[in-house]
């Protein structure tokens, strides 16, 4: 019967159906759930809607979601179109923000690299995590430029610490020099204006002015000849009569902590560039336990970029922490063994030449060329404590 009723219709819209069934919009969807099977869903070619006797549920398709025509739709797509707009103005802020502070990280450092070689405020400046008992700014200038009464007093120094060290060190002590003639000849015969670097190992506080007591009286007792020394800023450098002391010894303050940018290093740099000697104690620090540690970067520097390419005069020394203890009375002992030898020179002329020919880049060659000098450095080792052993027993 159903099945007849519809067959006769041409067309059913919803609207021939509004006090039937309840009111529906153009494109919602009847069913008819009687155990009657399906009805047909189309009439002489026209869609029709099928009634249901269950309560009525809306098609997916007939949500009310808004397309891109109309005025919801649009408004929904500007929203979510202004909300990607500032999701990408705050992620390109956010960038900008982190490449600026990288920037402004890496001029600071360029900044603080320039200004550490030329700048000798900056080194205090650089050292706000290492203690400073004493202001050192004011001896670089006097050691730079020495005036002829800084000559005066650092003459009259050296020839009292020369003197003492060669008494104590030669008469007063059992101390043997191997290959002596290595050490006068670099100090005394090296062409003009060639500098020289020696580098010794340091388990005494009295390494330098020490071992140098044994050079002849003329070189030892002599300002122009005796060797330029960097010191501990916080142990020889505490107070001003201290520091003038050691100001006028030729001993040049350096900073622990802070790295080889650093006015030490610089003047140590300039002293070569005018063809003298500087000494080094690779190690950093007295090592009162003689272990074997990698050596501080500071000379490669000196001698990476030193104008013209120093003598490097390894030398290794045994006994010299029994002459001056490292513990307290701190009181010279008389009668101590002391074995000082004297290495080959270094030749690393070729070596670091063919490093900046090569455009390796400076800390790389700095290392390298420490790490050269240490092998030499320690192998010498060997060889003076075998020599010291035989000595002592």
């Amino acid at each position: 019967m159903m099945m007849a009723a519809f067959t006769s219709l041409r067309r059913v819209r919803p609207d021939h159906v509004y006090h039937v069934f309840c009111p529906v919009t153009t494109r919602c969807l009847w069913r008819l759930d009687l155990n009657l099977g399906h009805l047909q869903r189309s009439i002489n070619g026209q869609r029709i809607y099928a009634l249901g006797a269950r309560h009525y549920v809306q098609a997916p398709e007939a949500h009310p979601v808004p397309d891109g025509r109309s005025p919801s739709g649009m408004q929904q797509q500007q929203q979510q179109q202004e909300k990607n707009h500032q999701e990408n103005l705050l992620s390109s802020s956010h960038s900008n923000l982190r490449q600026s502070a990288a920037d402004q990280s890496l001029r600071r450092q360029d900044s603080q690299s320039e200004a550490s070689r030329g700048n000798p405020a900056f080194s205090s400046n650089m050292a706000s995590g290492v203690d400073i008992p004493y202001d050192i700014a004011w001896i670089f200038p006097r050691l730079r430029t020495p005036s002829i009464l800084w000559y005066i007093a650092s003459q009259f120094v050296v020839t009292l610490v020369g003197i003492f060290s060669k008494i104590l060190l030669v008469a007063l002590s059992q101390t043997k020099v191997y290959n002596k003639d290595r050490l006068t000849t670099a100090v005394a015969k090296r062409p003009r204006g060639v500098p020289l670097i020696t580098v010794s190992n340091h388990h005494s506080c009295f390494d330098d002015p020490g071992i140098w007591g044994v050079l002849p009286i003329r070189y030892v007792c002599n300002t122009l000849r005796i060797r330029w020394s960097m010191a501990a800023h916080d142990i020889c450098f505490t107070r001003k009569l201290h520091s003038m002391f050691f100001m006028f010894g030729k001993c040049i303050p350096v900073v622990r902590g802070i790295g080889v940018y650093q006015e030490a290093i610089n003047l140590c740099i300039e002293k070569c560039a005018m063809g003298h000697w500087v000494h080094v104690f690779p190690e950093g620090k007295v090592n009162m336990t003689k272990e074997e540690i990698r050596l501080k970067w500071g000379v490669g520097r000196i001698v990476y970029e030193s104008p013209r390419m120093p003598i490097i005069l390894p030398m290794w020394h045994e006994g010299m922490d029994s002459v001056l203890p490292n513990v307290e009375p701190y009181m010279f002992k008389l009668g101590k063994n002391v074995t000082i030898n004297i290495g080959e020179p270094l030749d690393l002329n070729d070596y670091v030449q063919d490093l900046k020919r090569q455009q390796v880049p400076e800390p790389v060659a700095r290392k390298l060329i420490t790490d050269k000098i240490q092998e030499a450095f320690y192998a010498l080792r060997i060889e003076t404590e075998k020599l010291h052993e035989e000595r002592v027993q």
